[in-house]
């Protein structure tokens, strides 16, 4: 009796379409020149996934931060286009004032935008008991607006405070004042604006970090402030999670 002839396995296809393979999350960064610890969004080591950068040139920390980021939609729009002609599936940003171009951002590059660390306010506002809130430390309270609120989705009248008054943080990040900066001063200013969140604000049940250079510093603070604290890293951690779930291997346990 004859045998059988096995079927030839199908060719393998591989999809093209792309620049760069791997890295579906697109971060559009500040131009800025301090010191990106650990942690820090602008530290590739940060991320357990690959990431693609583009740097938007004029973007300094002071003029978003400070300025509104007036004239600079038009950059960010471009920079993003490039991000996802390079590959990129998402695009995020590394600074929570950007918020402002949430909205024209997303419309624009048609994936999925997440723009600032505030979107997370509504979420974990939601998990708290009633009759608590979340509350806001942010690099600059001064400038933070409703208007940036609103835009991520937050109430207009939510609790924040900021470390402009503080002795390191703020200074070299958006004043630019030197390269360098003291690790140890930065967290004592953040742990300071998160003491006076809670004390102007008793209700504060959860924290969100506005800036994306604070997450370095928030296991700190939740133990400073016995309280859950939530920053870019946590946003982004799940935001990157629905670009690639994790594969379980497709088969039920018995």
């Amino acid at each position: 009796m004859s045998r059988p002839i096995p079927l030839a396995a199908p060719p393998a296809l591989a999809r093209g379409g792309k620049a760069v393979y791997g890295a579906p999350l697109g971060i559009l960064m500040l131009e800025a020149r301090f010191p990106r610890i650990l942690g820090d969004m602008g530290n590739a080591r940060t991320w357990p996934f690959p990431v693609l950068y583009r740097v938007v040139k004029g973007a300094s920390p002071e003029r978003v931060v400070l300025e509104g980021a007036r004239g600079l939609l038009p950059d960010f729009l471009a920079a993003a286009e490039d991000l996802v002609g390079q590959g990129a599936e998402a695009i995020t940003t590394n600074c929570g004032f950007l918020s402002l171009f949430q909205r024209e951002l997303s419309g624009h590059v048609g994936v999925p935008v997440a723009t600032s660390a505030l979107m997370q306010v509504p979420w974990v506002e939601a998990t708290l008991p009633p009759g608590r809130r979340v509350g806001v430390v942010t690099v600059s309270r001064a400038t933070l607006t409703p208007a940036h609120l609103e835009a991520a989705g937050a109430p207009a009248d939510t609790p924040v405070e900021g470390t402009e008054n503080g002795r390191e943080f703020f200074h070299v990040l958006i004043r630019a004042e030197k390269e360098d900066m003291d690790v140890g001063l930065a967290e004592e200013d953040i742990l300071e604006a998160g003491r006076a969140l809670v004390a102007r604000h008793p209700e504060v049940g959860a924290v969100v970090l506005e800036c994306t250079n604070m997450p370095p510093y928030a296991a700190a603070l939740r133990e400073a402030l016995g309280l859950p604290v939530y920053d870019i890293y946590s946003m982004i951690a799940w935001f990157h999670a629905g670009l690639r779930p994790r594969d379980f291997g497709g088969a039920f346990a018995r």
